[in-house]
């Protein structure tokens, strides 16, 4: 006869062992979560340095700035997780500019996301400590340290040691590349400005495009290919020593559309602009910080750039003024030195007034002359103005502007005098004919 004592005992320890595996299961979600929740991110990081300390993982700690500068595998980072937490984080932030239409998503504070790549884990955690940020104000060439309250930010990406190689080397760089994706699928171009030594940013509302460009269309191809050229040659520029950025020379008289057609490149290549206003920088040191915060794939100009020749007459001796050299110093070794797909601009109105330094090649790599309106764009224009392709005024006015010189904003600013295409050609031919009789 079977002894039903013992399988009694056997069934007590049983569900003994099953509601303390069960208990201690519970107890460790609790302290997860309440770890998660409720202990400060300088705490939490601690207590989670210590026991990764212990532990099979390893955790790379990401900040937001290295050395004030920003940190591009942050805002990477930002960007990814952000797309991806949407539909699993339980905190997350959101944001909208002017004029943007997508909402921008980002993971809250203390907010943990779990990654799979090629089968393994990766968890991302975003912390947070309050720091006295020193800000450096510039005025008249003089600069203090002031130390304000600021928040910083790092994400911390812990994984299993025995990945550390393949987080390295493989899965970083595809966040970076996944970010890229992300950005440029919903990117709303930047415009940047320069207060002293610091850029702020607006939406860049230009709608100029290059087939809205009223210009020769051979030049307007050779401009295309060239830069379609420049962002495919990454591996080409890398193998003969060369930093990737390209300069571009835009010169011509008035009106003849060189911001438009910086505008054109920025959409084409979809590149953010800084616009830097030199005679605003106080320092070589200000100016300095400038180009170093600049993101990659971006465009600098530096418009007029005959009327900062100022610059040139300032004493050399001067370190702290900036001057012309100095900026040509810095564009040629710091902003170099760091160029990811950059591209500089100089405009000018008067090309002979410039110093041939500026003009040499590895600085000024395509000169562009932007000059009068000619037949082919007062095409273009009347065709964005207003819609048409044929009038039996095209072939007078065709002549009268290769016999006079009229900019294509002169001519833009005829053709919205009225929405009537007759009464706006009709004018056009008399603005024509009054600069033919004064010339």
């Amino acid at each position: 006869m079977l002894d039903t004592t013992m399988f009694a005992n056997t069934n007590i320890k049983t569900d003994t062992i099953v509601s303390t595996a069960m208990s201690i299961a519970a107890t460790a979600v609790f302290i997860r979560t309440f770890a998660t929740d409720l202990i400060p991110d300088t705490l939490y990081s601690y207590v989670s340095t210590l026991f990764t300390r212990l532990s099979s993982q390893i955790t790379i700690t990401i900040d937001e700035f290295d050395n004030r500068l920003p940190n591009h595998l942050f805002r990477a980072a930002e960007t990814y997780l952000g797309a991806m937490a949407s539909s699993s984080a339980r905190n997350l932030r959101a944001a909208k500019q002017d004029d943007e239409n997508a909402i921008n998503i980002s993971i809250d504070r203390g907010e943990q996301v779990v990654d799979r790549f090629l089968g393994f884990t990766f968890t991302w955690r975003l912390v947070s400590r309050e720091s006295n940020k020193q800000v450096v104000n510039y005025r008249r060439n003089h600069y203090k340290e002031v130390s304000t309250p600021s928040e910083a930010r790092s994400f911390q990406l812990s994984f299993h040691k025995r990945n550390k190689e393949l987080a390295v080397s493989a899965y970083l760089p595809h966040v970076i590349t996944q970010a890229k994706t992300i950005k440029d699928g919903a990117k709303t171009l930047k415009l940047y400005t320069n207060d002293d030594c610091a850029w702020s940013a607006s939406n860049l509302r230009h709608p100029a495009t290059f087939a809205t460009l009223a210009m020769e269309p051979a030049l307007k191809k050779a401009i295309v290919e060239d830069l379609e050229r420049f962002v495919k040659r990454k591996e080409y520029y890398k193998r003969v020593g060369k930093a990737w950025k390209r300069g571009y020379l835009l010169y011509g008289p008035p009106g003849t559309g060189k911001s438009s057609l910086v505008a054109a490149m920025a959409e084409f290549l979809k590149f953010d602009v800084y616009d830097l206003e030199l005679n605003g920088v106080s320092s070589n040191s200000g100016l300095r910080t400038l180009l170093a915060a600049m993101e990659n794939q971006s465009i600098l100009v530096v418009e007029d750039i005959d009327c900062s020749m100022e610059l040139q007459r300032r004493e050399a001796a001067d370190e702290e003024k900036v001057t012309l050299s100095g900026m040509l110093n810095l564009v040629d070794g710091l902003w170099s030195s760091s160029a990811e797909e950059k591209i500089i601009v100089f405009t000018t109105n008067h090309k002979e007034r410039l110093d041939p330094a500026l003009l040499r090649p590895g600085r000024m790599d395509m000169h562009i002359h932007m000059g009068y309106c000619t037949a082919a764009g007062f095409r273009i224009l009347v065709s964005n103005y207003h819609g048409v392709d044929e009038h039996p005024l095209f072939g007078k006015i065709d002549q009268l502007i290769g016999e006079v010189e009229v900019s294509p904003a002169e001519v833009a600013e005829e053709l919205m005098k009225s929405d009537d295409v007759n009464v706006a050609l009709r004018g056009l031919v008399n603005l024509l004919h009054v600069k033919k009789n004064s010339a």
